[in-house]
C-alpha cells in the first residue's frame, strides 16, 4: 500500500509526477495539494483529473483517477494531507518558485514538518521528496526551510526517515490558451494540461547511508522507489548545466527568433528551416562542444553523437504542432534569461570559457532586448545594471556586450532583408 504525495497541481506535478505515478502501478494512493478552490472541488467531483498528452502526431487524453485533492489553508484538509505526509513512500513538489516554500500561514514546508514529524514518531515508511522547482539549489532550501520548521529535538528522527532530492526536468508543458480540441482538466473547468510525452527526468541519487554517519542505513538500503523511470545520478550538476545552457538556452534563442518573424506559436518555426539549422547549431557548438570538454566521461549525452542527437530531439520536440506552445509563453520574462548566470547569458558566458565566439547565442540575446524594447544604444547601461548583484569581471562583461553588439546590427539586418537566411556572418 503505496502512497504518493503531490505539491501543487499544475501541468508538471499533474503530466509528469502524478501521472509517473499512476502509470507505474506500484501505489495505491494519489494524494495531491492545491489552493485554487475551483479546481480542488472539481477535482474532488470527478475524483481524478485529466491530462493531455502530446505525441508527435496526436494527442491522447489520460485520465489519473483515482485521486485525493486537498486544500491546506482549510481544515480539515490540512489534517488529512498532515496525515498523507506521514504514510507517503514518495512525494513531489511542483511549485511556481522556491519562493513557495514558507509562503502563506499554511506553507508547504510547514505542512511537510508536520507530517514529518508524525512520519518519524510513528515509524512511517521512508520517503524521497523530489523536488521540482526550477532552481540549483531547491532540494537544500526546501529541507532547510523544513528542518527550520521542526523542533530541533525532532530533526534526527525526521532526517532518518526522508530525503529531499534535487531533479532535471526537461519535459515540457503548459495550460493551452483555449481548450479547443483537448480535454479539461476536470468537468466544469475551462482549462487543461497538456504535456510532451518526454518522461526523461534525472534526480539525486538516494542516499543509502545515515544522514549523520557513514554507517548504512539497512532501512534505506532496502528503500527502493516507485517511479522508476526517474534515473538517479550521483552527480547531477552536468545535468543541470546541460539543461540551462542547452535545453534552455536553445529554446529561447528559437522563441526569441520566432517572436522577430512574427510567429505566434513555436510549430510554425517548422516553416523556416534555416532557423531550426540554427538553433541546432547552437545547441550543438555553443553549448554541446564546451559541457563536452567538461563532462565528456560523465554520460553518452556528453559526446559528439549523444550532444548531436539530443539537439534534434529538442528541436523536434520545441516545434511540436501537437503541444501548442506559444511564443509568448517561451518568450516571457526575457530580462530573467538575461541574467548572469542564466540560460542566454549563461551559454555565452560557457562558450566563451571554451575559447567559442558565442554569436547564435548573443543573436537571441539580441532578440530578447528587441523584446525588452531596449535599444541597442542603451545595451551597455541595461545589462550593467541587470549583472550589478553577480558582481562580473568587467573585461568578461565587455566581451559579452561586444557580441551583443554585433548580434544587434545583425538582428536589424535580417529584419530589413525581410528575414532572408539567418546566418552569423
Amino acid at each position: 500500500m503505496r502512497t504518493f504525495v503531490g505539491f501543487g497541481l499544475g501541468p508538471i506535478q499533474a503530466g509528469l509526477f502524478l501521472t509517473e505515478a499512476h502509470l507505474s502501478g506500484q501505489f495505491s494512493r494519489l494524494v495531491v495539494a492545491e489552493i485554487q478552490a475551483d479546481v480542488v472541488n472539481a477535482v474532488r467531483r470527478a475524483g481524478g483529473f485529466t491530462v493531455n498528452i502530446a505525441y508527435a502526431d496526436h494527442v491522447e487524453a489520460l485520465a489519473v483517477h483515482p485521486v485525493d485533492v486537498y486544500n491546506p489553508q482549510v481544515e480539515p484538509d490540512r489534517g488529512a494531507l498532515i496525515e498523507a505526509v506521514a504514510c507517503a513512500d514518495e512525494m513531489a513538489t511542483a511549485l511556481p518558485s522556491v519562493d513557495f516554500y514558507t509562503r502563506g500561514g499554511s506553507s508547504i514546508a510547514a505542512l511537510l514538518a508536520e507530517g514529518l514529524r508524525s512520519k518519524a514518531a510513528g515509524k512511517g515508511p521512508l520517503a524521497v521528496i523530489y523536488v521540482g522547482e526550477n532552481h540549483p539549489a531547491a532540494a537544500i532550501l526546501l529541507e532547510k526551510a523544513v528542518m527550520e520548521a521542526v523542533p530541533a529535538a525532532d530533526r534526527p528522527a525526521v532526517r532518518r526517515r526522508a530525503q529531499f532530492l534535487d531533479t532535471v526536468i526537461g519535459k515540457m508543458s503548459g495550460i493551452p490558451e483555449e481548450l479547443g480540441t483537448v480535454a479539461p482538466i476536470a468537468p466544469g473547468l475551462a482549462r487543461a494540461f497538456l504535456v510532451e510525452t518526454h518522461n526523461q527526468v534525472s534526480v539525486g541519487r538516494v542516499r543509502r547511508s545515515g544522514p549523520e554517519a557513514n554507517d548504512l542505513d539497512p532501512d534505506w538500503i532496502a528503500y527502493r522507489r516507485g517511479l522508476a523511470a526517474f534515473q538517479e545520478r550521483t552527480d547531477l550538476r552536468p545535468f543541470v548545466d546541460a539543461k540551462l545552457y542547452g535545453h534552455n538556452a536553445g529554446h529561447a534563442l528559437a522563441a526569441y527568433a520566432a517572436r522577430l518573424l512574427g510567429c505566434a506559436h513555436m510549430h510554425q518555426l517548422r516553416g523556416r528551416p534555416d532557423v531550426l539549422a540554427f538553433v541546432r547549431d547552437a545547441i550543438t557548438e555553443e553549448s554541446g562542444v564546451p559541457l563536452i570538454r567538461r563532462y565528456g566521461s560523465i554520460d553518452a549525452l556528453f559526446t559528439r553523437e549523444g550532444c548531436r542527437a539530443h539537439a534534434e530531439d529538442l528541436v523536434a520536440r520545441m516545434t511540436n504542432p501537437f503541444l501548442r506552445d506559444s511564443v509568448a509563453r517561451v518568450a516571457r520574462d526575457p530580462a530573467r534569461k538575461l541574467a548572469w548566470d542564466d540560460r542566454l547569458i549563461g551559454a555565452m558566458r560557457l562558450a566563451m570559457d571554451a575559447g567559442i565566439a558565442p554569436c547564435r547565442y548573443a543573436f537571441g540575446t539580441a532578440a530578447a532586448l528587441d523584446a525588452l524594447g531596449v535599444s541597442p544604444d542603451h545595451a551597455g547601461p541595461f545589462f550593467r545594471d541587470l549583472w550589478r548583484t553577480a558582481d562580473p569581471d568587467p573585461r568578461t562583461t565587455d566581451r559579452l556586450l561586444d557580441y551583443i553588439a554585433a548580434a544587434s546590427e545583425r538582428t536589424r539586418n535580417w529584419r530589413e532583408r525581410h528575414f532572408s537566411k539567418l546566418d552569423t556572418d
